[in-house]
């Protein structure tokens, strides 16, 4: 028994192994849970990781702009993005938080985006859209937050069109140094936090039919990362 339990723990991906170091299990997060986190976020935001977040919201919305179509981004948040995205774009935004939306549709109406077309609260896991509906699809600092990745990788590749691109701007952790020790450190406290600070990239590289295009680290610290795919 003992030497299956090490061949057993030596076959697990970096991910798990590293999530296996915190109080030996993985910390799950839930839709409610998620929902919980967002609510207490809500009113500051804009003032806290809004601003962490500003330099990958515009290298994502600077790429969107040269594109044109139909535009879907999941996670929209308080829409702190939209007002950056070009006029000539039909822009759709969806969030599992209604407090959020809510400050969405406020800045919306005071910034007159007639180009935003609809903010919905939906879950990125089931998008209520049919298949090819969008020229692009962009989701920033949302796949450590929501609870089945994988699931949410396969919905934005069914809704993006065939040749349409998907733009990932997520944290992806390290499994040495001082940021990947802290990473682990804090992994327990994923629920409360709204996100995973322990997260592999290969947990969003999981399409065949999304072509990885581009990867860029991002400012501050390349904490953060863009990722470009095409869909095939």
């Amino acid at each position: 028994m003992g030497s299956f339990t090490r061949s057993h723990e030596e076959s697990k991906s970096p991910f798990a192994r590293a999530l296996a170091v915190i109080g030996g299990k993985a910390v799950q997060m839930d839709e409610e849970a998620v929902r919980t986190a967002y609510r207490r976020w809500a009113p500051i935001y804009d003032i806290t990781f809004g601003r962490i977040s500003t330099v990958g919201r515009r290298h994502a919305v600077a790429l969107v702009n040269q594109s044109s179509g139909r535009v879907l981004e999941v996670g929209v948040g308080t829409g702190l993005s939209l007002p950056q995205y070009g006029r000539h774009l039909e822009i759709t935004g969806i969030d599992l938080a209604p407090e959020m939306l809510e400050k969405a549709r406020e800045r919306v109406a005071a910034n007159n985006l007639d180009h935003v077309v609809g903010l919905h609260e939906m879950d990125a896991e089931k998008l209520a859209f049919p298949d090819a509906s969008f020229d692009t699809v962009v989701a920033m600092y949302v796949m450590t937050v929501v609870p089945n990745p994988e699931a949410v990788m396969r919905e934005l590749a069914r809704v993006v069109k065939p040749g349409g691109q998907v733009l990932l701007v997520n944290h992806f952790s390290q499994q040495g140094g001082v940021r990947g020790f802290i990473e682990r450190r804090m992994a327990p406290f994923g629920a409360r936090l709204g996100w995973h600070p322990v997260f592999d990239v290969s947990r969003v590289l999981v399409r065949d039919d999304l072509e990885l295009k581009d990867r860029k680290s991002l400012r501050p610290f390349g904490i953060f990362t863009m990722l470009r795919l095409e869909r095939r």
